[in-house]
């Protein structure tokens, strides 16, 4: 399985600006690799405080960062309890916090989550606790629920068309064949797949990732100290939208990334994954 490569690395550390003694959040621990670049900045005693909802990246952040000892606490929660998990351990106020609203490679390369056009499921959920999978959505609702979905949270012009496929091929079990489905309907132009729009709608759907970032942002003033800072990463453009008017809209947060940080061509080089990140941050008055 291919491993997780942490995105805007450097972007992140310098935004955060760790300090030894500090104390972080990282509510999207993923792998670990974040945290572990958190730690090493906060050397010799600083400390985080990891979440995760999927298990088996929490398994392999607690590899990552077992070297660390008592200084990696990580919990098994979604960030939308961020403030609860943080008043649990006694972690208000923090100097910091990291939100990657992303899809791991790790996730994405794992066939048995369903997030890839070759996948033989159809799941999508990023956490398996989740109550509804994608492909629940694709057999059962009805065509014009479809194509609001995925002209919405999809952005995708042939939304109605794409939908009017489903429900006449359905039912779809895996990844693959509703890929291969959704090619045959709108036929394939350029390098990017015509099921993308599609994919990126059914996950958000299935994860609730817009409502998710909208309920965790106010409970970041609660957590994190004045003059700490926050660094949130998006990767596609409703979820920007919605950091970007957070921080327009509160006064409790100085805006210091005016434009967000995106990633260089080396960057997207090394992991195409990170081409579409954008890096958002903001101070506690």
């Amino acid at each position: 399985m291919k491993a997780h490569v942490p995105v805007l690395l450097d972007e992140v550390i310098q935004a955060l600006a760790p300090k030894r003694g500090g104390r972080y959040i990282d509510g999207t621990v993923g792998a670990g690799g974040h945290a572990k670049a958190l730690l090493d900045a906060s050397a010799p005693d600083g400390k985080l405080l990891g979440l995760d909802g999927d298990a088996e990246a929490l398994r392999l952040a607690h590899e990552t960062l077992a070297p660390f000892g008592e200084r990696a606490i990580l919990v098994r929660s979604n960030f939308t309890q961020l403030k609860t998990v943080a008043a649990e351990w006694d972690w208000i106020p923090c100097d910091g916090a990291l939100l990657d609203f992303g899809l791991s490679s790790m996730q994405l390369a794992n066939p048995a989550r369903g997030f890839s056009f070759t996948s033989d499921t159809l799941d999508m959920r990023m956490d398996d606790r989740t109550a509804v999978t994608a492909a629940d959505i694709v057999n059962e609702w009805e065509e014009a629920e479809l194509a609001d979905l995925i002209y919405k949270y999809g952005e995708e012009r042939a939304a109605r068309k794409i939908a009017r496929v489903i429900c006449e091929q359905r039912p779809f079990h895996s990844a693959q064949t509703l890929a291969d489905a959704i090619q045959g309907a709108v036929g394939r132009h350029g390098k990017i797949h015509p099921a993308t729009r599609t994919f990126q709608a059914l996950r958000l759907a299935v994860n609730h990732e817009l409502e998710n970032v909208a309920t965790v942002l106010p409970q970041l003033a609660e957590v994190v100290g004045s003059g700490g800072r926050v660094a949130l990463i998006t990767f596609h453009s409703l979820e920007d939208r919605i950091v970007k008017n957070f921080f327009k809209q509160n006064a409790q947060w100085r805006n210091l990334t005016k434009h967000p940080i995106q990633p260089t061509y080396q960057q997207t080089r090394e992991n195409p994954r990170a081409r579409s990140a954008k890096l958002r941050v903001a101070e506690r008055m």
